[in-house]
């Protein structure tokens, strides 16, 4: 994920290519492509489709029109991005009829496109046509051609979860996922693919009420994620926060406070004290101590995140009113007004404090938790 890097070096490839390769040659296509990927993956979109239209013209000069169909597939994702939508379902389009003419109607690669146009028709508010592709794509999945790979099914069944979630169809995309977990459970090098299936699945326990399930599937997918090495990343630390949150929903206190603060130190490492996903930990954790009867702590926390919106991000969002008041009912609890010199958050925490079942009987706060 160290896209600057990666962004310097494909750069210094393209130039070897420049100064030594023949012009529009297969190599320096492939190495286009990367550098799209990383483009893209910046957000720099004008510039992956840039290096996407050289590498298909590469592409095209050496008669590959199987490569150059995956190509337009790309450039269509990236017209998505830019909301360019008619331009996207052209190179859509021109994609499925190479992949249908050169592999066959029921190609994995068939269905995949249809996966496509079934999100972009979905963005555009075409739900009929969205739901349509969605069920070409599955019709394609459930009788596979030879040489289809599972990893291939798993992943069109994931996005396609994706989009029957955006429907407001949760079991839908939950019998997706299972099914896509089932086809990838025996096959190695899939630990981290499965944890992020099992994630999307606890978040869609959770949204239809089913906790201990959703919990169980957090649990799982944080296990798989450490025994992976990804027990620092970005995405473990937000994992940590949904399962935290599922087990407040099922009055398990004292552990959801555990993992709100292992996902608050990776957060904070990886993200920052000010992104999105680092506030939400600081809210439920604050939530959290107050539950559990630590008043004090929950107002240092609280005190904490006011500071860093006055200070570094603005008052305007609409959570800092929310977060004022709950202060507010907490020092009026406590008996004290607002510290304006908030202490750093790395000595507002005592990860050592005991916690009495009496505390964790304490009625629970009136200020609520954050996804």
């Amino acid at each position: 994920m160290q896209f600057d890097e990666a962004d310097n070096l494909c750069k210094k490839t393209l130039e070897i290519h420049r100064e030594h390769s023949a012009p529009a040659s297969l190599e320096e296509a492939a190495d286009r492509r990367l550098m799209a990927l990383i483009c893209e993956a910046k957000g720099d979109y004008e510039s992956a489709l840039e290096h996407l239209v050289l590498a298909s013209m590469a592409m095209i000069a050496n008669g590959q029109d199987n490569e150059v169909a995956a190509i337009d597939v790309s450039i269509g994702n990236i017209y998505l991005s830019l909301s360019r939508f008619d331009e996207a379902v052209f190179s859509y389009q021109k994609a499925l009829t190479v992949f249908k003419s050169s592999k066959g109607d029921n190609h994995p690669s068939v269905a995949s496109v249809f996966v496509r146009l079934a999100d972009l028709y979905y963005k555009t508010g075409k739900l009929r046509e969205s739901r349509s592709y969605c069920e070409s794509a599955l019709r394609i999945y459930a009788k596979p051609v030879p040489g289809t790979t599972a990893e291939e099914i798993a992943s069109g069944m994931t996005e396609i979860s994706a989009i029957y979630e955006s429907f407001n169809e949760p079991e839908e995309a939950l019998k997706l996922l299972q099914k896509a977990m089932k086809l990838l459970e025996d096959k190695p090098g899939q630990q981290s693919t499965i944890a992020g299936i099992e994630a999307r699945m606890g978040v869609m326990f959770y949204m239809v009420g089913r906790y201990e399930e959703a919990r169980h599937s957090f649990e799982s997918a944080v296990a798989k994620l450490r025994a992976s090495g990804e027990r620092k990343s970005a995405f473990f630390g937000v994992v940590l926060n949904q399962m935290g949150l599922a087990c407040v929903q099922l009055f398990k206190i004292d552990e959801a406070a555990e993992l709100f603060e292992e996902a608050r130190e990776i957060l904070e490492q990886e993200c920052g004290p000010c992104h999105q996903d680092t506030l939400g930990v600081y809210s439920n954790l604050a939530a959290t101590y107050d539950a559990l009867g630590r008043v004090e702590d929950a107002i240092e926390i609280l005190e904490y995140v006011l500071k860093l919106r006055e200070e570094k991000l603005g008052t305007a969002n609409p959570d800092f009113d929310d977060e004022k008041k709950r202060l507010a009912e907490l020092l009026k609890e406590a008996g004290r007004s607002r510290n304006k010199k908030a202490k750093s958050l790395e000595n507002l925490i005592d990860p050592n404090s005991k916690r009495t079942k009496k505390e964790a009987s304490k009625k629970w706060s009136a200020f609520g938790f954050r996804n």
